[in-house]
């Protein structure tokens, strides 16, 4: 055995050393210049781009077979003044058994630092196509030239992008890829790494039939992108003939929507959600269009399935038809605030209408159950149309608060300033909560309809407010308005008129029928048409409220039902949340048999003169002018005054 292998042994070692004496004497014999040549020529056969050295030329056949260009500049022919590629250092390894017959085939390319440069014009050509010509033509099946070198790397280089059309620009720096060139197959790959806008990312790309890619002919592609503000990928086909075509799975993820937009340059949506973010569907992209189907869609825990379609031909365009069975909007409108945090006052901040200029949008919407803030809705349907800075709502039916809700909300911007337009139809409603989430009165329950249709302009939810205009009205059915209890207090008061106003302010009040009308403008509600009807009670109301400052100036009267006929003159006054109602002063003491006739003694001016006199004799001393005789309005402050206390003993 071991005289065997010593005889298979001497003839290897023989051919070895054959090899390496011929590599040395290739070494000695070669023509540099002809190699060089050589190399030049294969380059510019397989790229269609003139090589330019400026610097050394290092050639190298032991230890290793490489020909190395120093400063090197390849230009294509379309007279672009600026080089499409500059290397520092252009590598070309050799192929070993060619070279020892002295044929000179290059085995791949390293390019150590090179600057990439790509400029497209507005016809979609670039100073690269007379190289991804020129490629497609070398690797068809029988060509003269075909490809020898199967692989090129990259290592740190720089990638600029500018897009004559539209003048845009893009940096890719630090480059490390490796691109598997297709010598003996038809696929092609590069995988490897790159920085953009201040992030690492790793990509990778392949094509399985790149020569049809190149050609515009139908190819697969899968594609992959991963960094840490975005992950996408895509798994299809592509194809380039008139304009660029792709077809097929495109998967998407986020751990922030907002971060990506960002990250990619486009405009970001206002402050509030778009948090985590993910989707896939089947894609189809034609030019600048992406038509999504099979969406299936996931944004800050709302998932939604549908179809969306993406345009950008100078604006952005999104269109969407999404279902899903639960949705929360509160992420989205938690930093608009109507009122000032912790506060009665309206909020004064001003709103940011950027988010208004940028994207065309066109949605329709559905959900079995709806999530708004302190809202819970059921089945809705909802539009949502954004065009030209002009934001259109529409709400098609809405379960909300136990009914059915209608209506559209509308915000165009003028400069810094939103014209709101609102219109919407509640039916059959819990009054209580639709009007304490809407509009913060939490004195009314029962069930109704409310009817809304307003307008405002303002740059700040307080501005809002100062300049509403429109109508509102109200009907409702078999509920109370808590605060105070009429009957009790009718009835006490017509058999002690001055028994005094302190619990006015407690119980409730039912009614049978409600029915409010109020205007509104320039901030004021107007009511000119309150009646409520209640089993034993009816009230009637007129009079003012400012929206601004969130408080009433109104006047009612209080009735009795039944024969007594008894009527009860009343004010409410005060912020919404917690009006003071105090009863009118000047009717109780009409009311009281004991005060009445001294209210008349001291307005009739021949009794006051005859009491002045009688204090005259007895004192000897002129009493003060009558000025400080009561009249109804001192009356009633002390009755307010009254409510007042009453109300804090309570």
């Amino acid at each position: 055995m071991a005289q065997g292998m010593k005889r298979l042994g001497t003839p290897i070692a023989a051919l070895l050393g054959i090899v390496l004496i011929a590599l040395v004497a290739t070494s000695w014999l070669i023509n540099r210049d002809a190699l060089r040549k050589a190399v030049e020529g294969q380059i510019r056969a397989v790229t269609g781009l003139e090589l330019n050295v400026a610097g050394a030329i290092d050639i190298s056949v032991l230890p290793a077979s490489y020909v190395s260009f120093h400063d090197v500049s390849l230009k294509g022919p379309g007279g672009h003044s600026d080089p499409a590629l500059h290397v520092e250092v252009l590598t070309a390894n050799l192929r070993l058994l060619p070279l020892l017959l002295q044929r000179f085939e290059i085995a791949d390319l390293m390019l150590l630092r090179p600057h990439i440069h790509v400029s497209l014009e507005a016809n979609g050509d670039s100073n690269w196509t007379p190289f991804i010509q020129t490629i497609a033509r070398t690797m068809k099946p029988g060509a003269d030239n075909q490809v020898s070198f199967s692989e090129i790397r990259v290592q740190d280089g720089v990638l600029d992008f500018e897009d004559l059309a539209s003048h845009g620009s893009e940096k890719f720096e630090d480059i490390d890829l490796s691109l598997a060139w297709p010598s003996i197959s038809r696929s092609f790959a590069a995988t490897g790494q790159f920085d953009w806008r201040g992030e690492r990312v790793d990509g990778s790309i392949s094509f399985s039939d790149f020569v049809a890619a190149l050609s515009g002919d139908r190819s697969g592609l899968k594609a992959r992108i991963t960094s840490p503000p975005l992950k996408l990928a895509f798994d299809g086909s592509v194809a380039n003939r008139t304009s660029p075509m792709m077809e097929g799975t495109l998967t998407i993820d986020s751990p922030s929507l907002r971060n990506a937009l960002r990250w990619a340059g486009q405009p970001q949506p206002a402050s509030g959600g778009f948090g985590r973010f993910a989707l896939k569907a089947r894609a189809n992209v034609v030019g600048a269009s992406i038509a999504l189907t099979n969406v299936n869609v996931e944004l800050d825990g709302n998932v939604a399935e549908g179809v969306m379609t993406y345009a950008n031909n100078g604006r952005q365009t999104l269109q969407a038809t999404l279902a899903a069975d639960a949705l929360d909007f509160t992420p989205y409108i938690s930093t608009f605030r109507l009122l000032a945090s912790g506060a009665r006052d309206w909020n004064r901040q001003l709103f940011d209408l950027n988010g208004l200029s940028t994207t065309d949008l066109d949605m329709r919407l559905s959900a079995a159950r709806l999530t708004v803030g302190p809202s819970k809705l059921g089945r809705t349907a909802i539009g949502a149309n954004l065009r030209n800075g002009t934001l259109a709502l529409s709400v098609g039916e809405a379960q909300v608060y136990g009914g059915i809700a209608r209506g559209s909300f509308g915000i165009a911007r003028s400069d810094t300033v939103a014209d709101v337009k609102a219109q919407f139809q509640f039916t059959d409603v819990d009054l209580q909560a639709c009007t304490s989430e809407l509009f913060g009165i939490n004195k009314l329950s029962g069930r109704g309809n409310i009817n809304v249709s307003l307008i405002a302009s303002g740059s700040s939810p307080f501005g809002l407010v100062q300049s509403l205009d429109g109508t509102a009205s109200v009907i409702g059915h078999d509920g109370a308005i808590s605060g105070f209890n009429a009957e009790q207090l009718l009835k006490r008061l017509e058999r002690r008129p001055l028994s005094g106003g302190g619990n006015f302010r407690n119980g409730s009040t039912p009614y049978n029928n409600l029915t409010v009308a109020v205007k509104f403008a320039e901030g004021i509600a107007t009511a000119d048409d309150i009646h409520i009807e209640g089993p034993t009670a009816k009230i009637t109301l007129t009079g003012t409220a400012s929206v601004p400052t969130r408080e009433y100036d109104m006047k009612g009267v209080a009735s009795l039902n039944g024969t007594s006929g008894f009527e009860l003159p009343f004010v409410v006054q005060g912020p919404w949340d917690d009006p003071l109602i105090f009863p009118d002063p000047e009717s109780l003491i009409r009311r009281s048999p004991a005060s009445a006739p001294l209210l008349e003694s001291v307005r009739n001016p021949k009794t006051r003169d005859a009491v002045r006199s009688v204090l005259e004799r007895f004192t000897g001393a002129k009493p003060a002018a009558p000025d400080a005789a009561p009249t109804a309005e001192n009356a009633k402050e002390g009755a307010k005054d009254g409510a007042k206390d009453g109300a804090k003993s309570n």
